[in-house]
């Protein structure tokens, strides 16, 4: 055997632990985030691993093994466990390559694990959705909370769900000097909650009261245990360009988006929950012609009212800010998917672009942002309050007073429409009937009226007369 031979054979065996190891993943970092429902642990990775979750008692305690990884030292020691169900993190290294990482439980937890590929923001991480049965509570504590909502001499409040997009482990865009897209809608989601619970005959909350992650589909669920008669997301996204700027208010599309910023926008927000690790939801357990038939009926109705509600809310916005788009646009957010509740989405503003971003992270700008758009709420329900609710009692009263006053001096049949002035509005493809009033500011029976219609339904080149005003 040649001395060469020998010398290649010394070297092979002196190199390869170290090629070994260079191949191992490395814990880089860990961070926890604290929800009413449950506490995420967060484990960022340089690479993918392969992972096995054991759950032990006497003491509680969960036993990690990750291959072939290694861990950067004192990573945990950061973390602040008090709050949590955690009473330590320990590692150890196991099988020479491998990573033992043992979590000591306070109380036993019904436990989560799955893993999140790399993005913009982070490397690959291996996540676990800690859930214990105290925080098992939150449906009875949600149902006090909903019970405690107020009722005037039978007359209930307007309930206004508001969504602080993305949260926790999803920070949303980020744009100059670090401004991230979750700390900025929080607060002006806080500043909007307050506002509208200074209001009689209204009642705010927040689907999210701090940074913590909720699933896409999980914020429409909580609007729904609310009995919402709004959900509003809130948002300040960015775009590829730091150009683009103002703000801008979505409804749901039937139709997909109605511009390549709404398409891209839509795209972006609704692949939070990759991010956030939640699956979407399925009707593929109902019935396909009755859960068509209902879903139709109380989309379109929904539809109107978000149309309704949205132009308000830009047209407020607009006296105060620059805004993207003048017309409410419609686009496919999977949190306005809810067929049986009014929901908009409110961008803010272009987070990407500098001047944009100054200002949104402004505390006086974010009170401005959400005075503008409450003012744009108040107006929306003050003119078609839900049934039942203090705000639709106090327009019948005052509608019924008005008619008292004026009926001996108003001539009998008068329609003030059919004497106003008007336009000309020529059918496009797209175009419905409840589109029309709502960007015009009117019922879809005083368009009827107006033009003769005996139904709903309209045809591409037809001509409606709608008032000049």
């Amino acid at each position: 055997m040649s001395r060469s031979f020998i010398r290649l054979l010394f070297l092979f065996g002196v190199l390869l632990p170290t090629l070994v190891l260079a191949k191992q993943s490395e814990v880089m970092n860990a961070r926890i985030w604290e929800s009413p429902e449950s506490t995420r642990l967060v484990l960022e990775l340089s690479d993918s691993v392969e992972y096995r979750v054991m759950t032990l008692v006497k003491p509680d305690r969960i036993v990690i093994d990750v291959s072939n990884t290694a861990k950067r030292p004192r990573i945990f020691n950061a973390l602040e466990l008090s709050t949590s169900p955690l009473k330590a993190i320990r590692t150890a290294k196991r099988n020479q390559n491998d990573l033992r990482i043992v979590l000591d439980l306070k109380e036993k937890v019904e436990a989560k694990s799955f893993l999140l590929k790399a993005n913009e923001q982070y490397k690959e991480r291996l996540v676990f959705d800690l859930i214990p049965s105290s925080k098992k509570q939150l449906n009875s504590k949600l149902k006090a909370k909903i019970e405690n909502f107020n009722i005037h001499a039978g007359k209930r409040d307007i309930i206004v769900v508001i969504d602080p997009g993305h949260g926790g482990e999803d920070p949303g865009a980020i744009g100059p000097n670090g401004v991230r897209e979750k700390h900025v809608v929080l607060a002006v989601s806080q500043a909007l909650r307050d506002k509208i619970n200074a209001q009689k005959g209204f009642k705010a909350v927040l689907t999210r009261e701090s940074d913590y992650y909720i699933g896409l589909r999980d914020r429409t669920v909580l609007a729904r245990k609310f009995n919402a008669d709004l959900l509003v997301s809130v948002h300040a996204d960015a775009f590829t360009h730091p150009q683009a700027k103002g703000a801008s208010v979505y409804a749901i599309s039937t139709r997909g988006a109605t511009s390549e910023m709404a398409r891209w926008l839509a795209k972006r927000e609704n692949s939070a929950d990759l991010i956030g690790g939640i699956d979407g939801l399925s009707l593929d357990d109902k019935d396909d012609v009755l859960a068509g038939v209902l879903l139709d009926l109380s989309s379109t109705a929904s539809l109107t009212a978000s149309l309704g509600v949205g132009s308000q809310v830009l047209g407020s916005m607009g006296r105060m800010a620059h805004l993207h788009k003048k017309t409410v646009q419609q686009a496919g957010f999977a949190v306005l998917k809810s067929p049986d509740i009014p929901s908009i989405l409110v961008e803010t503003g272009f987070i990407s672009n500098p001047s944009e971003a100054k200002k949104l992270k402004s505390s006086y700008y974010q009170k401005q942002l959400a005075d503008s758009i409450h003012k744009g709420i108040v107006k929306y329900f003050e003119t078609t309050p839900p049934p039942g609710t203090l705000i639709a009692w106090q327009k019948q009263s005052k509608n019924q007073q008005a008619s008292a006053g004026h009926n001996r001096n108003s001539a009998p049949n008068y329609n003030p429409m059919a004497t106003a002035p008007y336009k000309k509005y020529t059918v496009k493809k797209g175009d419905t009937l409840s589109l029309i009033a709502s960007q015009n500011r009117l019922s879809m029976q005083e368009i009827k009226s107006l033009n003769g219609l005996s139904s709903d339904r309209l045809r591409i080149g037809q001509g409606l007369k709608l008032p000049a005003g």
